[in-house]
């Protein structure tokens, strides 16, 4: 069984949940909110991290279930229902669901294509399944730089963590491509996709992202070829404001059950 590359009992969990939220939930929240009025509706958050996309949902009175294989990260009383839940191995929560979300956790299950189709198979009627993931094979990553050394490094960790590390782990790269074709094919319809990606500058979310996947796979990353020089000079340049990145892009697709 593989392990899941970013497990929420490393230390750098919870600064990895804070950049997520930082990059994403505004994006998902504005994809979620032109669902309409989400008073009452009821809602599954799969993969709910640091719990930022349930207590939004809350925030606008829908009934929520957010789930993870390990549940240490998300907090009680923040007005949603928590659950241990591996969407893998155990069946889905019981009920007909208005919204099922999930963000950057498909991408990371090699079941990722039968999961898709029994959560569309758990809506209700009317219900909408909201998936996003990032298409992690990235080239000309980085936009400014101190030294032409600092962008080779930095191209050469990323190339290595995603095109090595991270399969190995189960990871696709190119699943968020697949994923409209995917939803039709389970029989959503509407099936629309947003893709975004933006700068990020050492020293914000963006950026600092990739020193939490250092921390995370240094092992990985060093049994890949990579060596603990190359590694800490990336990771310093995740704080220098001179290193401007830009994120792979994000493929948010939402598709409604007839």
């Amino acid at each position: 069984m593989l392990r899941y590359a970013f497990d929420n009992d490393d230390p750098a969990a919870a600064d990895r949940h804070r950049y997520l939220t930082e990059m994403y939930d505004g994006g998902t929240a504005a994809r979620l909110s032109a669902l309409g009025d989400l008073a009452g509706r009821r809602c599954l958050e799969l993969g709910a991290g640091g719990g930022g996309i349930a207590r939004w949902l809350a925030g606008r009175g829908a009934s929520v279930l957010a789930t993870d294989v390990n549940v240490r990260h998300l907090p009680a009383g923040a007005g949603y229902h928590v659950l241990r839940h591996d969407v893998v191995t155990e069946p889905l929560p019981p009920g007909e669901w208005d919204v099922i979300h999930a963000r950057l956790l498909l991408m990371h299950l090699p079941e990722r294509e039968e999961v898709l189709r029994r959560l569309a198979g758990a809506l209700a009627p009317g219900g909408v399944l909201l998936l996003e993931d990032l298409a992690t094979r990235v080239r000309h990553a980085v936009l400014a730089a101190p030294e032409p050394a600092d962008e080779v490094a930095f191209e050469t960790y990323l190339d290595v963590l995603t095109g090595r590390v991270l399969p190995a782990l189960g990871n696709d790269p190119g699943w968020a491509l697949r994923v409209h074709a995917a939803m039709l094919a389970a029989g959503l319809t509407g099936v629309d996709t947003e893709v975004h990606a933006r700068s990020w500058p050492g020293g914000t979310a963006g950026a600092l992202l990739n020193a939490a996947n250092i921390a995370q796979q240094r092992d990985g990353l060093r049994s890949a070829g990579l060596d603990d020089g190359l590694l800490d000079r990336v990771t310093a340049l995740m704080s220098d404001p001179r290193m401007v990145i830009r994120a792979p892009l994000l493929y948010s697709t939402a598709g409604r059950r007839r």
